[in-house]
């Protein structure tokens, strides 16, 4: 039996996000989480990230020590290195100890006031090439740049990438060959879509190519225009695409040798020869990331005449309404052995009535997953960041039948903001936790970060949910 101790305090929200005390009716906040819930999963250390709201951690192992670059969204706040008061834009944190993680340095991000989604840098990739080590970050949505973080104490600008372009999301950057895919919008093309450079040598980036899916293009009289690209990941010889994070998802397989070294002009054959598959979800399903989870062996198979290892995709849709005044999402597993025939075969969903979570404020379903191919759970487990349900650990060993197996739901702090909902003149706030991402580093620790200004968790698996990390 699992055991759960909550507390719920009932107060007035008189502070609440940008724009909330605008001539708007304040609602009571109620059901505000002030306990930690968990099963399975237990916190080994905790940093505030300065009270920064979170998006994107990658967690390194640089030299003898392991260090988290974390991403962060819009808004100001004290740095305690600097002593001033920054824009939100990265922060260094070292976790060589997880029990007491330590800052090492903030590097500010984009000062965009008017658009708190459009500020800060939210997305970022670390990669050690040639003796050193550099992050790729977004700076608001201006543009992309490289920082110098071979000394992370001491981070050093590079270089601007991209800087003509009006809207960014999740690059992915290949630390051995340097290739970089980085998501961009601007007013040539209809829709955002990725850019790719040549990275090897970061002082002077090289344009390959633009790519993205025919109906995109500049000039393109294709209806409806595709979706917005979220994010590539890339595994072997293949790039997996997904476009439109909670809706109108579409997954693209991707063939990297051709993508590389085709045409780059941007015609519908050219965009169209390196495809090797493309699959449109429901209309109110997303593609916010596709995790590729390759040659997994799956025990029940063993006795079928046509073998038991699979290709699968793990497809968080994303959560972005508050308090449930959306439909549901989940997060979805595509079978893509044949990558020409995408085909999902089941679903994971946290019950809203195992929680009540709908009450308690904020968003409640998936945003992602951690994204390292990690040896101690690729194959056996993947971390769903929840929103207001905290992380879930999901086995998927029997990638068609996924088990929670733990769950980590952090306490709200001082320092949470509330997340408010608006119907006509009044805003509905409460403070809720807000689990907006997860990663994992090579010892096997957890870190999630929170979109509400909670901070950094970092936790471990316990129990059942650990003994089936040794198999």
């Amino acid at each position: 039996m699992i055991a759960r101790v909550k507390h719920f305090s009932f107060y007035l929200c008189i502070w609440c996000l940008p724009g909330c005390l605008s001539g708007q009716t304040i609602s009571q906040a109620v059901g505000t989480n002030n306990d930690v819930e968990s099963h399975n999963m237990a916190l080994v250390g905790y940093h505030d990230l300065q009270g920064r709201p979170a998006y994107q951690p990658e967690i390194i192992h640089q030299g003898n020590r392991w260090i988290a670059y974390v991403g962060l969204i819009g808004g100001k706040a004290f740095n305690d290195v600097s002593g001033k008061v920054e824009s939100n834009g990265t922060i260094i944190v070292d976790v060589t100890d997880p029990r007491s993680p330590v800052t090492l340095a903030h590097i500010p991000g984009s000062e965009n006031e008017a658009n708190r989604e459009g500020s800060g840098a939210q997305m970022n990739r670390v990669c050690a090439i040639k003796g050193k080590v550099y992050v790729l970050r977004s700076f608001g949505s201006s543009r992309h740049e490289l920082w110098d973080v071979s000394t992370p104490d001491q981070p050093q600008f590079v270089v601007n990438v991209a800087d003509d372009i009006n809207s960014v999301h999740k690059n992915w950057w290949e630390c051995d060959s340097g290739i970089a895919y980085i998501v961009a919008g601007d007013k040539d093309w209809r829709s955002r879509y990725t850019r790719i450079y040549d990275l090897s040598d970061p002082v002077h980036p090289r344009f390959i190519r633009n790519y993205g899916i025919p109906g995109q293009e500049h000039g393109s009289t294709i209806e409806p225009i595709p979706t917005d690209l979220h994010g590539p990941i890339v595994m072997g010889n293949r790039v997996y695409f997904g476009y439109g994070s909670s809706r109108d998802g579409i997954i693209q397989i991707v063939d990297r040798e051709k993508l590389l070294g085709g045409n780059p002009e941007p015609t519908v054959s050219n965009l169209e020869s390196p495809e090797l598959g493309r699959y449109y979800l429901a209309p109110n399903y997303g593609a916010h990331t596709v995790f590729p989870v390759l040659g997994l062996e799956i025990a029940d198979y063993n006795s079928s005449t046509e073998g038991s290892v699979r290709d699968f995709l793990i497809v968080p849709s994303e959560a972005t309404r508050n308090q449930c005044h959306e439909s549901r999402d989940a997060v979805l597993i595509v079978d893509i052995t044949f990558p020409d025939k995408p085909m999902p075969v089941s679903s994971f969903q946290v019950s809203e009535a195992e929680g009540h979570y709908c009450q308690r404020g904020g968003r409640f379903g998936p945003h992602a997953v951690n994204e390292s191919a990690n040896p101690i759970y690729y194959k056996k487990i993947v971390f769903v960041s929840y929103f207001n349900a905290g992380v879930r650990a999901v086995d998927i060993r029997n990638p068609y039948q996924p088990v929670e197996v733990g769950y980590y739901i952090p306490a709200t702090t001082a320092k949470t903001e509330p997340s408010c909902l608006e119907e006509g003149d009044v805003q509905h706030c409460k403070v809720a936790i807000q689990t907006n991402n997860v990663e994992v580093d090579d010892r096997g620790y957890i870190y999630i970060v929170d979109r509400v200004n909670t901070g950094m968790h970092i936790l471990e698996l316990t129990g059942a949910a650990k003994e089936l990390t040794v198999n």
